[in-house]
């Protein structure tokens, strides 16, 4: 039988999956952006509906979008902000915390780790060395990934995350505000409130995708929560225009 000619093909190289960690990092923070862009759906839906109940000027339809859509997403950016400063402060000091220990009582810390091992489902003898073997490459790493679940070099960034939901707020408002101040006056109500089903009915699905939910059941929970905020403050609005006329 003919051997086959040139070179030997190397070994296959082993593909390197991302760490558990990272990818539900990531998934948390792609939630968080369809969940922030949803917020902006809903709120500035229910608000330029409510002026609209109220009036048809355009000029304070845009006004109210606008405020709405500003207000919202630099609230929005201020809480994910003050929230992930508190949690990066917290990695920070649970970190500082098992540097001290690894420096103090090296001993307890290399069983602790062991012990950690061999509740992921190593045997003693096999957990012992991989513990040893972790310690003397990295030990506050190790530590840190498996006692704590923190990885030193990605500690959450509250900067990243105040801007990540200034925007998906504001991608999410724009949709409502738009729809409401382009079209003639005869249609932008309805031309809204399809828009904003349309969108949800969107976000429901993906958000439902994220977290390998039934997508039928969060569609319609999105959806019947942005109706019946829409349906609420146009009433509002209509009662509050027709006291005030």
């Amino acid at each position: 039988m003919t051997q086959p000619t040139g070179p030997t093909p190397s070994p296959q190289q082993p593909q390197h999956e991302p760490h558990e960690g990272t990818l539900g990092t990531r998934l948390n923070w792609l939630r968080a952006a369809v969940l922030g862009a949803n917020d902006g759906i809903v709120s500035t839906a229910g608000l330029v509906v409510g002026v609209a109940g109220a009036t048809s000027e355009r000029s304070a339809l845009l006004t109210a979008g606008l405020a709405g859509l500003l207000a919202g997403s630099m609230s929005m950016a201020a809480g994910e902000y003050v929230s992930v400063s508190t949690q990066r402060d917290s990695e920070k000091a649970a970190l500082a915390d098992e540097k001290r220990e690894l420096r103090e009582q090296p001993e307890a810390e290399l069983d602790e780790l062991t012990e950690l091992l061999e509740d992921r489902g190593l045997t003693r003898d096999v957990a012992r060395e991989a513990a040893v073997q972790l310690t003397r490459r990295d030990a506050l790493r190790a530590h840190a990934g498996v006692e704590l679940g923190i990885n030193p070099d990605e500690l959450v960034n509250p900067w990243h995350a105040a801007g990540a939901s200034f925007l998906a707020f504001t991608a999410g408002a724009l949709l409502p505000l738009l729809a409401i101040v382009l079209p003639p006056a005869s249609a932008r109500l309805w031309v809204t409130v399809l828009s904003v089903l349309t969108a949800l009915t969107f976000t429901g699905w993906w958000s439902a995708r994220l977290g390998a939910a039934p997508a039928r059941r969060a569609m319609a929970r999105n959806v019947a929560g942005g109706a019946l905020a829409m349906g609420v403050t146009y009433v509002a609005g209509s009662l509050l225009g027709a006291a005030g006329a």
